[in-house]
């Protein structure tokens, strides 16, 4: 099947950098793209199908690796105060209960559904998933991840995946105050789950399915079940993606538990290396609130060949904000994007970027858009070991995203991609297609009913708000820990 694509603004790449092409096209052959340059020029012979896109741009396809595979995660907790974060952790008398989560099977499963639905409908067409444990009964599972293939398989997205794992959950104690159940043996039964899951999509040949290690936050983690993650991914040569340096108090923690840093205990367990993806990756000595000046840290990340996954706008709702994007590309760290919230819009998420940039180096001029856009493309292909994706060029694979920028709300176009950014957002896509294969067409997924979709979504949200009742440490109405904006009559 060869299919021909136009469209007034593409986003090729040639010679190793990005360049637009005005009323360019696209040549696509099977899963490759076989031919890109000036729609003029376009081969006319030999094409099945041509698929004119008008007024928009054509695009590399985006790539999350903070995809979110639930619903309600950061919609709740991001409003939070300190003292609210007390009401939405487990209580330790929770924990210790043997929970049984939120949802049932089929509501896990109609979930993960609508959230690569989501990821689909933002012009995402490859991610890592990411989804809150609060819900489940200690973390993700086995068949959590089946979930997840399945509805990337359905809708045809390319998914690194696999279940998270930890050792300890966090809580609050009865005085109020945070701490961590610890159960060691779940965390050994979580990474035997990762493993037998690797298995499956080993036995699954399927070329846009990729296993991964996915273990939880570092502070939740033994240092056992981390080096024994390294074994893992050595032995099998699988990426690992962690979350570390995410949040300020973690230093002082490593500190007084294991002797040392993030990035040494990271190091010291065998994941530092160039299979390992460090999603957040803020409280680096660089950061003001750490030590606020260069000792080495970011030149060990990039000598170790390591990415980090940087997610601006989920940064910006916890308040929490990496500093600053330029030092870690300085250094020659690799840096990939993620969403790691709903909505998952990483045109959104870029326009944060660019404007913290902005007030960071107190010069308009640095607004760094050519850099967080290379980030949600080549820089999250180089994290995944593909250089075949985040590029439109012969012999690429054929993952494609375009945003239009025909309605009058966007304005007059100037840049395509400086206008998308100021005046749209990932809504604003219109057509994708992975390996060749059309994913979205006219801004919907072709065959799927997203009325019922949202309906079914609905429901499921609504039942995960009510379950925080359920586990928090004090007696407390969802209304209550949740309260809205203004007081509401009903």
């Amino acid at each position: 099947m060869r299919t021909l694509l136009t469209a007034d603004h593409v986003l090729a790449c040639e010679d190793g950098r990005f360049i637009e092409i005005r009323s360019g096209a696209v040549l696509v052959d099977g899963g490759t793209i076989d031919w890109v340059g000036p729609a003029r020029e376009a081969p006319s012979e030999g094409v099945d199908e041509r698929i004119d896109l008008g007024h928009s741009l054509l695009m590399p396809g985006l790539i999350d690796l903070e995809g979110l595979a639930d619903i309600d995660h950061l919609q709740l907790d991001s409003w939070r105060d300190d003292d609210g974060w007390a009401e939405l952790r487990w209580s330790r008398v929770y924990a210790e209960s043997d929970p049984v989560g939120a949802l049932s099977p089929a509501d896990r499963r109609l979930m993960r559904r609508y959230a690569v639905a989501q990821l689909a409908l933002h012009g995402i067409t490859t991610f890592m998933p990411i989804a809150s444990e609060v819900h489940t009964p200690w973390a993700e599972t086995h068949d959590d991840l089946v979930d997840v293939a399945r509805a990337a398989q359905e809708f045809g997205l390319r998914a690194w995946l696999g279940p998270s794992y930890r050792s300890g959950v966090p809580v609050t104690e009865a005085d109020g105050s945070p701490g961590v159940a610890w159960d060691e043996a779940r965390g050994e039964r979580g990474l035997a789950d990762a493993v037998r899951f690797l298995d499956t999509l080993e036995d699954w040949a399927d070329p846009l399915l990729t296993g991964v290690l996915a273990p939880c936050r570092i502070e939740h983690v033994t240092e056992e079940l981390l080096r024994e993650t390294a074994r893992v991914s050595a032995e099998r040569d699988v990426l690992v993606r962690v979350h570390a340096l995410q949040e300020l108090g973690e230093r002082e923690h490593f500190d007084r538990v294991a002797g040392t840093t993030q990035l040494g205990l990271l190091e010291r367990a065998g994941l530092l290396g160039p299979r390992l993806i460090v999603a957040h990756g803020v409280y680096l000595d660089v950061h003001p609130d750490v030590h606020g000046e260069d000792r080495g840290e970011l030149a060990a990340i990039a000598a170790a060949g390591a990415s980090i996954v940087h997610c601006p706008l989920a940064n910006a709702r916890y308040a929490f904000l990496l500093e600053d994007l330029s030092q870690y590309l300085d250094a020659g760290v690799n840096i990939a994007m993620g969403t790691d919230s709903f909505p998952p819009d990483l045109i959104r998420a870029i326009d944060h970027g660019v404007q913290l940039s902005k007030a960071q180096h107190g010069d308009l001029s640095r607004g760094m858009l050519a850099e967080y856009v290379q980030a949600a493309t080549r820089g999250g292909a180089r994290a995944l070991r593909r250089p075949d994706l985040g590029r439109v060029e012969a012999g690429a694979a054929a993952d494609l995203v375009a945003f239009a920028l025909d309605d009058v709300r966007t304005g007059a176009v100037e840049d395509p991609l400086r206008t998308l950014v100021l005046a749209g957002t990932a809504r604003d896509a219109r057509f994708s297609m992975v390996a060749g294969r059309v994913v979205l067409r006219d801004g919907a997924l072709p065959g799927v009913d997203l009325d019922e979709l949202r309906r079914e979504g609905q429901r499921i949200f609504d039942i995960l708000r009510a379950s925080y009742a359920d586990r928090s440490a004090r007696e407390a109405t969802p209304d209550e820990i949740f309260p809205p904006v203004f007081p509401v009559r009903r």
